[in-house]
Formats: structure tokens, C-alpha cells, sequence
């Protein structure tokens, strides 16, 4: 299935469906990928312009060879992780699904470009960013490896990547942890604010 934010907007009226030429475009661009692999990236920002961020980091994303963005989640703002209330802006969250035929730790280093595109600095663990990129799952891959864990080690905790990953699909599966709906369900959505007012575009 291609996008299956139409069946997320039938249950939820804050989630517009994507058209469906814009999904034949994006299906139409599949032919120049060779057996690609479906990816989950989860994208977080709370410096500066947050929606134009994650927009960009977005576009940065379509514009990588090998890679084309099938899905993005709807925006959800949420309060920093791990630090003491008020003392950082709010972050705007969202997840895409992108079918990829770069090897993980291609798509890490891509992540990592991009992030660095955007002035990201890395001088405090759970420090204000412009721009966080974190593959959550890469196809049904377990990896240990301390560089790229894979499916990401806290994903299934964080309802601010359970909350949009499950608005683009439903039916999703966290390899090794079980279904989205069910650890979402099990985390709550406390702290995680759907922002209709918000809206992110799936590069055409």
C-alpha cells in the first residue's frame, strides 16, 4: 500500500488524505529504485522556524538519490524529552515513510548531513536542536550495533513517534516490540498536542 493516510483520515478528521495524483506521481518514481527498502525516519525541531525545518529536512530528504518519500504524518507538538519543564521551546514532531535503496548506514549518514545542513549542534545530550533525523525502523531489520541501532532503542516509548507513525499507518509493526496502535496505547498520548493548523507537504 502506498500512502495509508487515507484510511487514517477517515477516523481522523485532522489528517487530510493525500491526492491521489500526488500518490501516482510518487508511485510513478518508484520505478527508478531496484528492490528498495521501506524506512521510518522520525523528525524533531525546537529552534527557529520548526514547520520550515521539518519541511526542509523533508525536501532534503526527496532530493536524496535512492530515495523517495512516501508518506508524511501529520504535526504533532510536544514538550522537550528529558529536561526540566519550560526550560526549552516546545518541539513540532513528525514521522515520514520513505522507500529507500541506500543501506542503513547510508541513510544515517544522510540523516546526519542533513542535520548538519541545518546548523544542528550536538553539545548537549537532550539539548534544543534545529532539526533531529532518526530512522526508527528500516525494513524488518534488529541490529545492536552502537552506531545505528536498529529499530531505534526508545521509539516504542515515545508517543511522539508512535502518535504520527500510526496516523500514516495504521496497521504499522515496530520489529521486535509489536504493533504501533498497541504501544501507543500503551504510553498514551499525554504531552503529544496534534497541531491541525500545521501542515507538511509530500514533495511532488
Amino acid at each position: 500500500m502506498s500512502v495509508s493516510s487515507q484510511g487514517a483520515a477517515q477516523s481522523d478528521p485532522t489528517v487530510q488524505p493525500v491526492p491521489a495524483s500526488v500518490v501516482e506521481q510518487v508511485d510513478a518514481a518508484d520505478v527508478t529504485l531496484s528492490n528498495p527498502r521501506r524506512a521510518v525516519i522520525a523528525l524533531g525541531s525546537n529552534l527557529g522556524n520548526r514547520l520550515e525545518t521539518l519541511q526542509g529536512a523533508i525536501d532534503a530528504l526527496e532530493d536524496t538519490p535512492g530515495l523517495r518519500v512516501k508518506a508524511v504524518s501529520p504535526v504533532y507538538e510536544t514538550e522537550p524529552w528529558g529536561v526540566e519543564a519550560g526550560s526549552q521551546p516546545s518541539y513540532f514532531n513528525a514521522v515520514v515513510v520513505v522507500k529507500t535503496t541506500l543501506p542503513p548506514a547510508s541513510l544515517l549518514e544522510r540523516g546526519h548531513a542533513i542535520e548538519e545542513a541545518f546548523d544542528r549542534v550536538r553539545d548537549e545530550r537532550w539539548g534544543p536542536r534545529t532539526i533531529d533525523v532518526d530512522i526508527v525502523a528500516y525494513a524488518d531489520v534488529i541490529s545492536d550495533d552502537p552506531v545505528l541501532t536498529l529499530p531505534h532503542p526508545r521509539a516504542h516509548q515515545r508517543a511522539f513517534v508512535l502518535a504520527p507513525w500510526h496516523d500514516v499507518e495504521p496497521e504499522a509493526q515496530l520489529p521486535g516490540h509489536g504493533s504501533v496502535a498497541d504501544l501507543l496505547s500503551d504510553v498514551g498520548r499525554d504531552g503529544v498536542l496534534p497541531r491541525a493548523d500545521l501542515e507538511l507537504r509530500l514533495p511532488e
